[in-house]
């Protein structure tokens, strides 16, 4: 076997470790009873402990050396190349103590963090979420030290390769001083228009869930490769070829699980996209978060939250709820969608006060790395970022800061590809559009092809092919614009609105 073929076979079976690793996150998160968490913690840091030892076997420094001076490789292999160093360098920076340790705090303080968020108990939870902290920060560390980056850098490098605070701080503090101000015209302008009763529930779950399966059809979702649950925080996850999507329910407010599941299904369209002759190889699996989160906020913001999309949903809404009236018009729908306020909860916000749900947790999760913030300072500092950011201030930690899963699981630097995403979504779409003009009046003909086709050929079958601003420019013709992020808003909340 050559040295390349000697990689890719390793790294299949790092691969088959993340996928069962995949599958019993999903189980922990929709269906595993509280009492099973120990054991499912032991585990499942086993299982981390014997892929970060397979990711990180001594062979793999050698192969790398070897394979790349084979001057037979092609594109995707020398890709997968890059992207298998990667991996290497990150997960050879971890001592595989540390990686079990962490392993089986954040598996604690998941579970922890339901029952804490249940009862709005931040004190409960804090001795956990401190574990979890003081050995990301030991993570961070090690990275850096290894990359040559800092903590935070190091950190974000896992979510959003190449990734940097200096240049997201540039972009975040350029929309913060623009989203205040555009959040108060548009709900100005929002208020002079009559105001649109809401559609009457309640809404059976039952009837909830039919609606979204069937929106999951009609957007093309694979139900031979994955499935919808049920858990506290909707997510996509599961593993190669069992893509599963999980969303919340409200018999109050259908609007809330149908966004969530459309969000969610953006991303598994991505999954399920991705190159099939690579599977299960690093260079198959999705370009960084930024790109990732661009795919849910493209299909659930820019296409489902447009006219034509809620002129082909709101027949079926009508029907799934036996609907009628003036609540249930398109246009009055569409009003509602799109309606911009000031809230506390970061997953049921708009498309305008949205990222400055995402600069509050990315200021915050940069002082907490760098121990600028006392943990037990958390609630306090939140609410004064939620009063300075969105000019509201929750009433109880549940929706304040206890509403996230990312800090308890250990997802620290996650937070800023939600936003990079929006901005991402916007200008892929604004491509999307320019080249297939038919794109959104086929969506209000309730026929997705041509936007998941752009999207197969432009984004999911490169897989990690290219680096993130090359995929961007090969797409759009330029890289992330933060231009094209206001302009969309703009056109939607101000012209169209």
């Amino acid at each position: 076997m050559t040295a390349y073929s000697e990689l890719s076979a390793h790294f299949g079976r790092v691969s088959a470790l993340s996928n069962a690793l995949g599958i019993l996150h999903w189980d922990n998160a929709a269906v595993m009873p509280k009492g099973a968490a120990e054991t499912r913690a032991d585990s499942v840091a086993l299982l981390d402990v014997l892929r970060h030892g397979m990711a990180t076997d001594p062979r793999v420094k050698e192969w790398l050396e070897a394979a790349a001076n084979d001057d037979r490789l092609g594109p995707w292999e020398k890709a997968n190349l890059r992207e298998i160093g990667r991996v290497y360098a990150q997960d050879t920076a971890l001592p595989a103590d540390l990686v079990e340790a962490s392993s089986k705090a954040t598996s604690a303080c998941e579970m922890r963090w339901r029952q804490a968020r249940e009862e709005s108990d931040f004190a409960g939870l804090l001795p956990y979420l401190a574990e979890v902290l003081r050995l990301q920060r030991e993570a961070a560390r090690a990275k850096g030290e290894a990359l040559g980056l800092g903590d935070y850098d190091a950190l974000l490098n896992d979510y959003e390769p190449g990734g940097r605070a200096a240049k997201i701080d540039a972009l975040f503090d350029d929309l913060a001083a623009f989203l205040p101000g555009f959040a108060d015209e548009v709900i100005a302008a929002q208020a002079r228009r009559p105001k649109d009763e809401a559609p009457q529930g309640p809404f059976p779950v039952d009837k909830q869930r039919a609606l979204g399966l069937r929106m999951m059809a009609a957007l093309g979702y694979d139900f031979e490769r994955g499935r919808l649950d049920v858990s506290t925080h909707p997510f996509c996850g599961g593993a190669d070829n069992d893509v599963r999507i999980t969303t919340r329910y409200d018999e109050s407010d259908f609007a809330s699980a149908l966004m969530g599941v459309l969000h969610e299904t953006g991303h598994a369209l991505y999954e399920q996209g991705r190159p099939q002759a690579y599977l299960g190889q690093p260079v198959s699996a999705a370009r960084g978060m930024s790109v990732h989160e661009s795919q849910s906020l493209l299909i659930e913001m820019q296409a489902c939250r447009s006219k034509e999309f809620v002129a082909f949903a709101a027949p079926l809404m009508r029907e799934t709820f036996g609907g009628s009236g003036p609540a249930w018009e398109a246009d009055a729908l569409w009003r509602r969608y799109t309606r911009v306020s000031r809230g506390f909860i970061r997953v049921d916000a708009d498309e305008v006060t949205y990222p400055a749900h995402v600069i509050l947790r990315y200021r915050l999760e940069k002082a907490l790395i760098a121990d600028d913030l006392p943990l037990a300072d958390l609630p306090a500092a939140w609410n004064d970022g939620m009063r300075a950011l969105l000019g509201v201030t929750p009433p109880s930690d549940k929706v304040g800061c206890l509403q996230d899963i990312h800090w308890p699981s250990g997802g620290w630097g996650y937070f800023p590809t939600y936003t990079l995403g929006a901005m991402t979504a916007a200008q892929l779409f604004d491509a999307a559009r320019t080249a297939e003009p038919d794109i959104l009046p086929a969506i209000g003909r309730g026929d997705f092809g041509p936007i998941v086709a752009w999207l197969r050929a432009n984004v999911h079958a490169h897989g990690s092919l290219y680096e993130t601003d090359e995929l961007l420019t090969r797409a759009t013709g330029r890289p992330l614009d933060a231009g094209v992020f206001k302009a969309h808003l703009k056109r939607r909340y101000l012209d169209e609105g």
